[in-house]
């Protein structure tokens, strides 16, 4: 179930069309900062980048409240941080401690920040597409499964192909830079937002969306996979997830409803981050990736 460079696109516009956030896990040197980069000058969409290191402070993130002078008197005004953005990238997020990880989960959560008592609203729309490093481990921290939730989908950026890697040799050193038109305004981004939850849904991919999400929580009745290799499973938000993210997908394939073959098209992105794996998975070498296939071919079956 490689994730090819057109499909991560395809799946940065659903979590995009669907205002949910984001998780890019790839090795470094795959442009993914540009690939975000990208999105937002289409988009006409502020922009702001915060690179998470070990020492970055919660203030960093969210902004401060600082002592400024008017006519005389001192009083505390609040100055924003980088997240203050309609879209940030949350640069190898899992480099910076929990503390500093806490923040930025309320503002995903609440598309907002408290700073010395007073909550601020972030801009609409307001998304996160977080960057992870999946090969270093040392100077990291693991992402609490509570924020991993918060992402609608992790989608994984493979390698290029050779005819694809070609191209980047050639073009990246030409000299020119090419420009990024807009196609939306963040007005027309907020009205396509609102429109996604509308789309018709059928019953088969809502029952197909419930069950594989139920099909990933270990138990007397699961599958053996996940019997042997899953700690936990997926919560009810896995399956509004699916839901949530098939209408999107639909959407953008010009189809009048969003049906089983929607939801399985979305299944790996939107349910592997919500799998807590045990050591034995480690062990036998078995990804996320193979339990998520497993599930979906014994439930489709």
């Amino acid at each position: 179930m490689v994730v090819g460079q057109d499909a991560v696109v395809d799946h940065l516009i659903v979590a995009l069309l669907t205002h949910g956030h984001a998780l890019l896990v790839g090795v470094p040197g795959l442009a993914k900062t540009l690939l975000v980069a990208s999105l937002s000058r289409a988009l006409d969409l502020s922009f702001g980048r915060v690179q998470f290191t070990p020492d970055l402070l919660p203030a960093d993130i969210t902004g401060t409240d600082v002592l400024t002078e008017h006519d005389g008197r001192r009083e505390l005004s609040f100055l924003p941080g980088p997240i203050f953005k309609n879209l940030v990238l949350a640069d190898e997020i899992n480099r910076t401690p929990p503390k500093t990880q806490a923040a930025l989960l309320q503002a995903m959560q609440e598309r907002a920040v408290t700073v010395g008592g007073t909550t601020h609203l972030l801009p609409g729309p307001f998304q996160v597409f977080a960057t992870r490093n999946p090969i270093e481990q040392e100077g990291t921290y693991a992402l609490p499964e509570a924020q991993l939730d918060r992402f609608l989908l992790e989608v994984h950026v493979e390698y290029p192909s050779e005819d694809e890697e070609r191209k980047i040799a050639r073009r990246t050193t030409s000299g020119s830079s090419p420009e990024v038109s807009r196609v939306l305004s963040a007005d027309e981004l907020l009205m396509l937002q609102a429109f996604i939850p509308r789309v018709p849904v059928t019953d088969a991919a809502v029952e197909l969306a419930v069950r594989l999400g139920r099909a990933t929580r270990p138990g007397d009745s699961a599958l053996s996979e996940v019997k042997s290799y899953v700690r936990f499973g997926a919560g009810p938000r896995g399956s509004q997830a699916l839901v949530l993210a098939a209408k999107a997908h639909a959407a953008m394939h010009g189809n009048a409803a969003a049906d089983v073959e929607d939801v399985t098209a979305l299944a790996l992105p939107a349910l592997r981050h919500r799998l807590v794996l045990s050591y034995r998975a480690e062990v036998d070498g078995v990804s996320d990736a193979d339990v998520v296939a497993a599930i979906v071919k014994q439930v489709r079956a």
